[in-house]
């Protein structure tokens, strides 16, 4: 029986991943003792629980980036939190670490090196995160979602997806999914989202666009967000919601996105080949624009600047596409020819491959990868 214990939280982007790698690895062991690593703040403290994994926490401790009291603070804070997972890792006798960056990541991956267990690491970003790009000095087995990303011994296994996208069958739910929303069946649907928590410019631009895309035959499904802004603007065929918990059946209905773009949506939409128009969150070190690389050069997807994501756009630009449906289709093809949906089973392999070399076995290499 194997222990694993797996680290990363604070964001969907990273414990998604984590959950849907934990799923791939419970199927082939159902035997295995899994442990997931987070803190109390993070979005893992209501979805681990819930996926039916047991959940242990470590100080939520981000690197301090001037000197100040709580740099003078974060070292021997840091050092006991490192000392105090070193002794749950050699207590509850796990065999493997497995990474998701973010705070928790960095203790974990120390505390493993200390303690003498295999390190295993995935990279959801195009941009490698800090804890990641120091976890990746002390392991050569490091998984990443994007050719061309700049982390030490990267190989490529895709973006591990959650069962209900990699599983989702579009066609057959659709007829589901259009009731569920309560939308036409004779329309197309373009959804809207800029996750959980909403994104300004997109539900602005898109309700001021409202009829402009409704008069071009489609209907929108418009996921806001939580605490937006903006107002239904209560015309036909414009379906408002303010969140979804069943993103695998508004996936199903999509013939074409509007969204942000994060790893994990830029992937699950490029896996479900469906198009979409990207517009990268305007804030931080910019990765949004370059997760979207791969599938905008292949034709999938346009990319836009938030700034520039504004109604006379969506007329001159959107609508005119959104009424070539042959075009429309083609660029559903080309997001699925560089989409994938067994990032999971991949990463599962790079994980069983760092104990593979551990315990002296043999480790297969990954197709497509170097060993």
């Amino acid at each position: 029986m194997t222990t694993y214990l797996l680290a990363g939280g604070g964001t969907a982007g990273h414990v998604n991943p984590l959950l849907a790698v934990a799923d791939a690895i419970r199927a082939r062991e159902p035997d295995a003792v899994m442990i997931v690593l987070g803190t109390r703040e993070g979005l893992e403290a209501r979805l681990v629980p819930a996926r039916g994994y047991e959940l242990i926490f470590v100080p939520r401790l981000p690197f301090p980036r001037r000197p100040n009291r709580a740099a003078i603070l974060f070292l021997p804070r840091f050092n006991r939190a490192v000392s105090d997972l070193a002794a749950v890792l050699r207590a509850r006798k796990v065999d493997v670490v497995v990474g998701f960056g973010g705070y928790v990541s960095t203790p974990a991956y120390l505390a493993a090196r200390r303690a003498g267990i295999p390190i295993a690491i995935h990279e959801a970003n195009f941009r490698a995160g800090l804890a990641n790009r120091l976890g990746a000095w002390l392991t050569t087995r490091v998984g990443v979602v994007f050719p061309g990303t700049r982390i030490r011994h990267g190989r490529v296994v895709g973006m591990p997806l959650r069962p209900e996208i990699q599983n989702l069958d579009r066609a057959g739910v659709r007829a589901e999914a259009l009731r569920f929303f309560d939308l036409d069946p004779d329309r197309p649907t373009l959804l809207v989202t800029g996750g959980s928590l909403g994104a300004r410019r997109l539900n602005g631009t898109a309700v001021e666009s409202a009829s402009a895309l409704v008069a071009a035959g489609w209907q929108v499904l418009h996921i806001t967000g939580q605490k937006s802004e903006v107002s239904d603007p209560g015309i036909d065929h414009y379906r408002m919601i303010e969140y979804c918990d069943r993103m695998d059946l508004a996936l199903a209905a999509a013939d074409f996105a509007v969204s942000r773009a994060g790893a994990g949506t830029v992937c699950e939409l490029s896996a479900l080949g469906i198009p979409a128009v990207y517009v990268p969150y305007p804030v931080g070190n910019g990765e949004q624009r370059f997760n979207a690389a791969s599938v905008v050069s292949a034709g999938g997807g346009i990319l836009i600047d938030d700034a520039a994501f504004l109604p006379a756009w969506v007329a001159d630009e959107l609508v005119p596409l959104l009424r070539d449906r042959p075009r429309v289709r083609a660029m559903g093809e080309l997001a699925a020819s560089v989409g994938g949906r067994d990032g999971a089973e991949r990463m599962a392999d790079l994980v069983g491959e760092a104990l593979g070399r551990a315990r002296g076995g043999v480790n297969p290499a990954i197709p497509g990868t170097d060993a």
